[in-house]
Parts: structure tokens; C-alpha cells; sequence
């Protein structure tokens, strides 16, 4: 969509990846979107020059994102995700950048050690924020408790109640219903939303074991336009399953905290 105004392939990624990441550097893009390094770094460069974008030091790696003194930004971040929306499910998933990816040899070993840590699920915490200007984005946290029940062997349920407190103050209750079901064949988790009963469940994302402690969603979900990720570390202690959300009015992440 954004090939007829931007004259440059490359400037598209770099947006796009930022819209998805809100940061990036010059080898990290070189590596996710499979494109030769030196083109990448003049389009940054570029971008930085026209003030879209601008730069800082994290030790020796220079760090791109956007200038949010930049007056089109808010404009530029709608036609972003609109374009974003109309990308292939596979084509999403290459500009998602896990926060770790490493190589697994036994697979189905953290699978079931996950499926095991689940079990114990007693409490949440969680904090959704905003990658957006926008004022009514997602920003605040909450607090709940977890009841657990079983329907089946591999078949997991969360019924989540607890209290959500929106950063300028607000407060209220909420409650969700999430199943969660162990495929060892496949080597996935699945997890259903389950707002429109057992019976009718929207289904989120499959994960697999993508490290020796995290599980990654194995593609983009798509439901009403938005794009969903997912991404799971764990250990002995905690749970904690991240959510990105983008979508044409939606620029959000939210990280879950189960123990």
C-alpha cells in the first residue's frame, strides 16, 4: 500500500518495522527483513536527516525510532497500521522481533514444562501501554486472581477476576476466560478467549517452544482487523506472556504476569 508514496522499499520497512517495534538498529533490520545492510543504513540516515526519525547511543549499537517532535507523526502512525493490516499473516510475523530466540533441542520438553508451570496459576498482574499518541490507547494496569479448571487432560481453563486501573485514575472490574489446550503431537499450546462461550471461543494463536524457557506465537491472529502476537517466558517462579496488538485503532502491548 505504501509502495506508490514512498520512493523507497526500504524507507517502507523501516517505518513499518518501527510501527511493530518502536526501535531498531541497522543490523537488526538487516537480519529480520533479509535486505543487504548498506541500503538500510542510507535509508536510516535518510529518515533522520527529514527529522521522521531520530537516533541514540545503548552502549555502542545506535538505536533508531521515531521523532516524536515530528508534527505528521500521529497521521503517519494511522496510514502505518492501515497498511500494516492489509500485509499477508506471514509477511506480519517477519516484522515481529522476538525479545529471545534461541535454539531448542527438546521441544517437547519445555512444552510440557510450561504445561506443568500453568497448572500452578494462582494470580496476574498486567500492564498494557500505549505506542500511541492517541488518548484513548491502551495505558494502565490491573490486578486479579485465577481460578483454574479442567476439561480433560489437556484442556485448561483460566477464569480471571480481578480490578483494572487506567493511568489517569479510573477503575473497574474485569473478568476473562481463557482456554488453554496441549497438543503433544503438534507441539503446541493453543489459547481461546472464550467472551462468547465455551461453545463459540475466538481463537488467539497457537505457541510453540521457540527457546529453553519462552514459546512464541507460531503466527499472526487476526480479529477484526487487529493483529495479534503472543510470546511466553517462564521459570520455576513466574509466567509471563506478552501481548502485542496492532490494528487501524489499535498500537498496543500488554504483558501478562502469572505466579
Amino acid at each position: 500500500m505504501l509502495e506508490a508514496l514512498c520512493s523507497s522499499k526500504n524507507i517502507q520497512k523501516i517505518l513499518t518495522f518501527l510501527l511493530v517495534n518502536g526501535k531498531c538498529y541497522g543490523t537488526q533490520l538487516h537480519r529480520a527483513l533479509k535486505t543487504p545492510l548498506t541500503p538500510l543504513q542510507k535509508a536510516l540516515n535518510r529518515l533522520e536527516k527529514g527529522g521522521l526519525i531520530t537516533s541514540y547511543y545503548e552502549g555502542k549499537t545506535r538505536l533508531y525510532q521515531f521523532n516524536p517532535a515530528y508534527p505528521l507523526l500521529a497521521e503517519l502512525e494511522q496510514l502505518l497500521k492501515k497498511s500494516y493490516t492489509l500485509l499477508p499473516g506471514h509477511e506480519k510475523k517477519d516484522y515481529y522481533v522476538l525479545k529471545e530466540e534461541i535454539h531448542c533441542e527438546n521441544k517437547l520438553q519445555v512444552l510440557l514444562e510450561f504445561w506443568d508451570r500453568l497448572q500452578t496459576v494462582k494470580e496476574l498482574t498486567f500492564h498494557a501501554r500505549s505506542k500511541s499518541g492517541e488518548e484513548n490507547g491502551w495505558n494502565g494496569k490491573g490486578l486479579g486472581e485465577v481460578s483454574k479448571s479442567k476439561e480433560g487432560i489437556h484442556v485448561l481453563l483460566f477464569n480471571e477476576k480481578g480490578t483494572w486501573q487506567s493511568k489517569k485514575g479510573n477503575e473497574l472490574s474485569f473478568s476473562n476466560v481463557f482456554r488453554w489446550t496441549l497438543d503433544r503431537r503438534a507441539g503446541v499450546i493453543s489459547l481461546e478467549h472464550l467472551r462468547r462461550g465455551p461453545d463459540h471461543p475466538v481463537f488467539l494463536f497457537h505457541l510453540a517452544p521457540s527457546g529453553k524457557n519462552s514459546l512464541t506465537s507460531v503466527d499472526s491472529h487476526l480479529c477484526d482487523g487487529d493483529t495479534y502476537f503472543g510470546q511466553i517466558h517462564f521459570d520455576r517462579y513466574s509466567l509471563r506472556l506478552n501481548w502485542r496488538v496492532i490494528g487501524p485503532k489499535k498500537n498496543e502491548e500488554i504483558d501478562y504476569y502469572y505466579s
